[in-house]
């Protein structure tokens, strides 16, 4: 598949892509210059297919994207943030408990919804898009996990990311938490992050400031040589950083990390103090 250029997307050429600048710099320079257009993607895939082992003993006969915090599913907080961002069709795959998951989200109304229905196999994140890509078009989409979860600062992340997207440059663009700060996460990060935005996976031993907040946009080439079955999206994003086209957005806001029943605890507890 050939990359969709900046030209193709609406873009005008600014010159800055190789400049050194980071991702939020250059979204300043297109905001300030009014010649750059900002990319907002319109479909997105949101993944909701995982086993949710660790979540069972809060419910136990839930999807784990149907656990509340707050009053309301961690799958609508999501799909919420994307209708507001623009999307007009999410992408959800589903496997276990699938059909709970599908009543509860035949009753949304924005974005559309469109299922991927890994019931027979389950793909892994990778997979699992790779099989979607079809139902996404050859534009750059959002993909969200459906358990992510995080109180946004001033400007929407979601808005953040479309901003500082750059199709000619990116392959892949992480919306990443700061491991300080987070809540219900106490592990030694997923990424470093260079000063023009690219990132460095963790090494074995190390320890570093950034963790993978389960949001991003993604450009289909990114798949371009992607393995057939199930695998991890991270392989992909290892590539890409490879390639030096793996780059990362600080969250602004506060990240929480639910994943345990203790987690959503001390979310709804963060949830209350902003209330």
């Amino acid at each position: 598949m050939t990359p969709m250029s900046r030209h193709d997307l609406g873009y005008d050429e600014l010159g800055y892509e190789d400049s050194g600048y980071d991702p939020a710099s250059r979204a300043a320079i297109r905001r300030i210059t009014g010649r750059g257009k900002t990319l907002t993607p319109k479909n997105a895939f949101v993944l909701a297919a995982g086993l949710g082992t660790r979540m069972r003993p809060h419910n136990g006969h839930l999807p784990k994207p149907l656990v509340t915090v707050g009053g309301k599913s961690l799958i609508d907080y999501g799909l919420d943030r994307l209708a507001e961002a623009g999307i007009e069709q999410a992408v959800v795959n589903v496997h276990h408990l699938a059909d709970a998951l599908e009543r509860h989200l035949a009753a949304r109304q924005r974005p559309h919804i469109v299922i991927s229905d890994e019931r027979a196999e389950l793909l892994g994140t990778g997979g699992g898009i790779a099989k979607a890509l079809p139902k996404l078009g050859d534009a750059p989409f959002y993909l969200s996990n459906s358990d992510t979860f995080w109180l946004d600062g001033v400007k929407p992340n979601f808005a953040r990311l479309a901003e500082a997207y750059d199709p000619d440059s990116m392959d892949a663009l992480l919306l990443l938490a700061p491991t300080t700060g987070s809540i219900g996460y106490d592990g030694r990060g997923d990424y470093a992050m260079l000063p023009d935005g690219r990132l460095r996976r963790r090494g074995e031993q190390e320890v570093v400031p950034y963790i993978y907040a389960g949001a991003a946009i993604l450009s289909p080439t990114l798949f371009a040589d992607a393995p057939g079955g199930a695998f991890s999206v991270t392989r992909l994003f290892d590539q890409a950083g490879g390639k030096g086209r793996l780059f990362g957005l600080r969250l602004e806001g506060v990240w929480m990390h639910v994943g345990t029943p203790q987690a959503v605890a001390e979310a709804e507890a963060a949830l209350a103090e902003t209330n």
